[in-house]
């Protein structure tokens, strides 16, 4: 059963990771990328071994973190690719799962704040004038903040406390 388990278990942290570095380098998370993960959720789930409660909740939860992201969406705090990856993520968290995840992905948030905030503090300027474009828009100072990759970082260092996670390899 874990020949199964593992590979689909995997799709979480490939799909997070991209939707991170596509968020760094774009200031977008694609669609496909959320959608990817509530397709591979349903059958991770179910070879995860978790009982349907389980599975259930994880379901609340996710919708609860669409809520929770729509309105940090319409409050102007994150953007629209950032609240459905963030809603996904909290999906396969699942709970106490997802608890892990806000706590994780609010200290990955205030790192890449920093450094972010260092990068434009105006004496790395130089250093990244002649970087790629994704670089230097991260510099402008007056840039957005990536969040999609707090998000993903949470995820990825939450994901072994997630329910599905739990389940599948106790």
């Amino acid at each position: 059963m874990q020949a199964i388990q593992i590979p689909l278990l995997l799709i979480f942290p490939v799909l997070a990771i991209i939707g991170g570095l596509k968020d760094l380098i774009s200031y977008t998370i694609p669609n496909w990328i959320s959608l990817a993960l509530i397709a591979a959720f349903v059958p991770a789930a179910l070879v995860s071994g978790a009982p349907l409660a389980q599975i259930g909740l994880c379901l609340a939860v996710g919708f609860a973190a669409l809520v929770l992201g729509m309105g940090m969406f319409a409050a102007g705090w994150i953007g629209g690719g950032d609240g459905k990856l963030f809603a996904v993520c909290a999906l396969w968290m699942g709970w106490p799962g997802a608890f892990l995840f806000l706590v994780y992905t609010g200290l990955a948030g205030g790192v890449l704040t920093f450094a972010i905030l260092t990068l434009r503090s105006g004496y790395l300027v130089p250093a990244v004038a002649g970087g790629p474009a994704w670089l230097r828009k991260l510099a402008a100072k007056d840039g957005d903040l990536p969040y999609g990759v707090a998000i993903a970082a949470g995820a990825l260092w939450a994901f072994p406390h997630g329910a599905l996670a739990v389940a599948a390899l106790g």
